[in-house]
Parts: structure tokens; C-alpha cells; sequence
């Protein structure tokens, strides 16, 4: 299927910003975007915030290094994480406004997978 160019532009760009969407369509990324809002965290530290186990946040982590929402800084034995800027902290923020207004429809919504618990 080719898709048409839009007002998001070239196919590339509306691929790429399809598969922008996709790496926020996680809660467990959510999650740690939301943590790094705070400031530059080791994995450790990541771990303790949010609860979420040592080896699924470093997939996550990979996942958001690869696509430049977070960077990677050593330090000493450890490594820092944290946002890459400003944009996709606002955009999460905004987008959990507009999902807080319609968040029991969303939370039952059975059209959309997969399910969360």
C-alpha cells in the first residue's frame, strides 16, 4: 500500500511518525519517560522508581536509546539515562491531559490491543 503525501509530508515522514507512536504505545516506556521527566537516572535508580524489572527496562531503555528519546551517558561503572529533550516530555504530558478526560473509555476500550493490566 503506498499512502499518500499529507500534510505530515513525504510516506518516510508518515512512517516514521507512525512508528514515533508506536514507541510511546507502551505503558512500560511511558512509564520510564515519565521517570527520566525528573532528571538523569541509572538503571538501578530506574529500577527502585518504577518497580519494573532490571531486564525488561533495559529492552525498553534499548528501544528508546535506539530511537533517540533517551541518551546514554556514562559514568564511572554506571550509566546515566535521560530525555534527549523537551519535546516528547510535553508531548507525553499533553497526551495524558486528552487521556485523562476520556481515561475510563480508554481503560475499557477492547478495539485496541494488547490489553494491560
Amino acid at each position: 500500500m503506498v499512502l499518500a503525501s499529507t500534510a505530515l509530508g513525504s510516506d518516510s515522514l508518515v512512517r516514521a511518525t507512525a512508528r514515533f507512536f508506536r514507541v510511546l504505545g507502551d505503558p512500560t516506556r511511558l512509564t520510564i519517560l515519565q521517570t527520566l521527566e525528573g532528571g538523569s537516572l541509572t538503571v538501578a535508580e530506574l529500577v527502585e522508581a518504577t518497580g519494573i524489572p532490571r531486564s525488561r527496562l533495559s529492552n525498553h531503555l534499548a528501544c528508546l536509546r535506539y530511537c533517540e528519546f533517551v541518551e546514554a551517558e556514562p559514568e564511572g561503572r554506571t550509566v546515566r539515562y535521560s530525555l534527549v529533550d523537551g519535546d516528547v516530555a510535553s508531548l507525553v504530558a499533553n497526551a495524558s491531559v486528552a487521556a485523562a478526560r476520556r481515561e475510563e473509555h480508554l481503560s475499557s476500550c477492547t478495539r485496541i490491543g494488547p490489553v494491560w493490566v
